[in-house]
Order: C-alpha cells, then sequence, then structure tokens
C-alpha cells in the first residue's frame, strides 16, 4: 500500500537537482538535444514550469511512500479545469518491479478526480519501453506520436 504526501521544500530541492540531470539525459537520448545544451535547457524548463517550486499554483508534487519509506515521486499539474498533466513521475532504483508504480498511478487518479478532472494526459519517451508498458496496461492511449529517422547512418 502507498501513499502520495505532498513534497516539502528540502524534498523538491532534492528532486528538482536530480529531475533536471534526468530530464537533461533524456532529450539526449532522445536525440531532441544536444549535450552541451541539455542542461541549461531542462533547467529553464522547470524554472518556467514551477517558478514558485513545490508551492506553484495548480501543481501538486508528491512523494510516493510505501510505508515509512520514500519509494518514489509524481507531479500532476492542471492545465484547465478538465485535463491534468503528470509532468513527472519515478519510482526510485531499487523499489522499481514492486508495484508501486502501478498504484502511484491508480492514486493520482483519484487525486485527480477530487480535483474534479474529467483526464489525465502524459508523455513518455518513445525508448522508455517499461513506462510504455505501464500506462498501456493503466489504459491510456496514444493521442499523437512523433517519429524520426536519423539520415545521417
Amino acid at each position: 500500500m502507498i501513499t502520495l504526501k505532498n513534497m516539502d521544500s528540502t524534498e523538491y530541492q532534492r528532486y528538482l537537482n536530480n529531475a533536471i540531470k534526468n530530464y537533461a539525459a533524456e532529450h539526449v537520448k532522445a536525440g531532441n538535444w544536444s549535450e552541451e545544451e541539455a542542461i541549461d535547457k531542462a533547467t529553464n524548463e522547470y524554472n518556467k514550469l514551477l517558478p514558485e517550486g513545490e508551492k506553484t499554483p495548480n501543481h501538486k508534487l508528491f512523494t510516493i511512500h510505501a510505508e515509512d519509506k520514500e519509494v518514489g515521486m509524481i507531479w500532476l499539474g492542471v492545465r484547465s479545469e478538465e485535463k491534468g498533466f503528470i509532468y513527472d513521475f519515478n519510482i526510485w532504483e531499487g523499489n522499481q518491479g514492486r508495484g508501486y508504480g502501478k498504484q502511484a498511478m491508480k492514486e493520482i487518479e483519484v487525486v485527480g478526480k477530487s480535483l474534479g478532472l474529467k483526464s489525465i494526459r502524459l508523455h513518455v519517451f518513445g525508448h522508455n519501453e517499461v513506462a510504455w508498458n505501464l500506462y498501456k496496461k493503466l489504459g491510456y492511449i496514444e493521442t499523437d506520436i512523433v517519429m524520426e529517422k536519423n539520415l545521417e547512418v
């Protein structure tokens, strides 16, 4: 059984430091950004989306707890009265494969409903098959797909 707890400022700073690095690395891996520009671009994105950190209006940042242990995080943004967006979701290494992700996604749906949301969207990088499979099992469907072919190969 998991619970979602609002991030405090210490948890948020720890999250932010890792999230920027991970987000930058994912964009490099996906071929969207060069390594030289990735950290700056990722930092700018986070500053734009969360100008007031964990207290930014219309953004709910949670730590995921299993019993008394923090096992991950999830960030839900309210984009309109009816639509939410999961900006980030992560189960920390060593805690994966135990069902925490599935439980957290079901819990965020409860949060979304309590906020009056009628739908929740998310983004998944094409190379992240584990996440893609989880979302499919939970009933998420593709709403658009971007494909690319590298011509330099």
